[in-house]
């Protein structure tokens, strides 16, 4: 009855927190736009089959995330919410789910509670979660994907499950699923489960569960021919291991950093968990942890492509390795350590300045709140381990709990939108003058995704020289105000001035 209501309570806090205030900014450039727009299109036309993206062949990514989304606007309309909803409820899942698979590997039940609580209050998982991106969707169907593998030694029939969570990740990210599934069938191996391969409801599962996923890319294959090919898998997969796509590179340890920038404070707690996962490697979750750990951080690690999202997958495992260290820690109730002490006495004094920044510089009272939280949290758990006091545990989920909810209901949770001009007041000037679907050319140094689903239109970079020439023609272009001089347009031409950008008719 206690794991029950331990899980109970795991959905109703995940729920709430990926939810909550979850349309109340704007899409972000790249993934949110782009994936808005085709959905968008898929509501439109009804071209559920073969997806678009302004008009032309969307071949980058298999169409699940686009599909749900496309659900979503015919229930609730065209939005930020319905736009996120999707992936924010499936990532949400996954905390209740990496209970379970913690409740199947661990012998010390408490350890699977704490796994769960740390992923619930981990924030690449919770930002990433809500964003209308992929990865948060990979994880769910990858720690489902765990659960059927484990529930399969108790109950044949679980098994089935196995090729339908194959199926659904291929659906999602295409040719990622070659790594989870490596990762899943070393983990198999080590969990000495080979007799799985017998199981006849294994092969019943990856028949059925991969038919749809293997459908789908016959009838992009058989539609389009080789083009698919190059596209999909050449240039969106595999180009991706041995060049730099669009400049996104970094070096071997970018990842390391990326884990360290945006863990704490449970990073504290990793290395012991990595420790303790060694000496239990013989163990089904000292093996779990230490092969997705390794395995897809090193494939990831020696990637030329570097983005920051590419790490997400490797956070349930962070999430296991540190409840084990934090379980370790509940049982022995022995945890006096001046480092965490002196570190979270640090994050306190962080808070602090926090408060005073954001009174005076940005006075969202939401983020004030927050630091005085996250100020007085952190001091009250160093006080408990320097008391020796194992309650520090419930007392750092808690506040962070807080923290997120405050963080994720304030306009600063998606800090990227600051990096350029807010797209909306730019969108409702276009809306207003130029109908939908127009090409419109900026001075702009880069495409956004953004404006392209706002205003309806296709807003293209162009240099000043392809500007000048569109002056010529019967064109709308979008201008700053220092190109616009160099230009030398009409006044009687500008359509309407917003944020430093100039809507001109030519």
């Amino acid at each position: 009855m206690t794991n029950q209501k331990f899980l109970l309570g795991l959905v109703i806090a995940s729920i709430f927190l990926w939810l909550i205030a979850l349309g109340n900014l704007p899409l972000r450039d790249w993934d949110e736009g782009t994936y808005a727009i085709v959905a968008r299109e898929i509501y439109r036309t009804g071209n559920w089959l073969y997806p678009t993206l302004q008009g032309e062949p969307f071949m980058l990514k298999p169409p699940l995330m686009q599909w749900l989304i496309a659900l979503c606007y015919h229930l609730g309309g065209v939005q930020e919410f319905t736009t996120r909803f999707p992936g924010a409820f499936l990532t949400a899942l996954g905390v209740p789910l990496l209970y379970l698979v913690g409740n199947l590997v661990f012998t010390e039940k408490i350890s699977a509670l704490f796994s769960a609580l740390v992923y619930l209050t981990l924030l690449p998982v919770v930002r990433h979660g809500r964003l209308a991106m992929l990865d948060g969707m990979i994880l769910t169907f990858f720690l489902l994907l765990f659960f059927f593998i484990l529930k399969a030694r108790e109950q044949r029939k679980y098994a089935l499950g196995i090729g339908f969570c194959l199926g659904l990740i291929t659906l999602t990210k295409g040719t990622l699923v070659l790594v989870l599934a490596l990762m899943s069938g070393l983990f198999i191996i080590a969990n000495k489960q080979l007799g799985l391969f017998k199981n006849p409801f294994f092969w019943l599962g990856m028949l059925f569960g991969n038919l749809p996923a293997v459908a789908w890319y016959l009838c992009q294959w058989q539609h389009y021919g080789n083009n698919f090919l190059a596209v999909h898998f050449a240039s969106q997969a595999f180009d991706r291991l041995a060049t730099s796509v669009e400049g996104n590179t970094g070096p071997i340890w970018y990842y390391l950093l990326e884990v360290i920038k945006y863990s704490f404070p449970w990073l504290l707690l990793v290395p012991g968990g990595l420790y303790l996962a060694w000496k239990n490697r013989h163990y089904p979750w000292g093996s779990l942890i230490l092969i997705c750990t390794i395995v897809y951080f090193t494939i990831i690690s020696f990637m030329k492509t570097k983005l920051p999202w590419y790490v997400i997958p490797i956070y349930p495992f962070l999430a296991l390795a540190t409840g084990a260290n934090l379980g370790f820690i509940w049982q022995q109730n022995k945890i006096r350590n001046k480092f965490l002490i002196g570190f979270f006495i640090f994050i306190s004094i962080v808070g602090v300045a926090g408060c005073i920044y954001f009174l005076r510089f940005d006075r969202q009272p939401l983020l004030v709140l927050m630091s005085i939280i996250l100020m007085l949290t952190m001091g009250l758990v160093a006080w408990l381990i320097q008391s020796n006091n194992r309650n520090f545990i419930p007392v750092l989920f808690a506040g962070m709990y807080m923290v997120l909810v405050l963080l994720m209901s304030s306009q600063s949770w998606i800090w990227e939108l600051n990096e350029a001009f807010p797209v909306k007041p730019i969108a409702t000037l276009i809306s207003k003058n130029i109908p939908p679907g127009t090409k419109i050319y900026t001075s702009f140094a880069y495409h956004r995704p953004s404006l392209d689903f706002y205003s309806d239109c296709q807003v293209v970079p162009a240099s000043l020289e392809m500007l000048q020439e569109m002056l010529s023609q019967k064109s709308y272009l979008l201008v700053d105000n220092d190109n616009l001089q160099k230009l030398n347009v009409n006044k009687s031409k500008i359509m309407g001035t917003e944020n430093g950008l100039n809507l001109i008719a030519s």
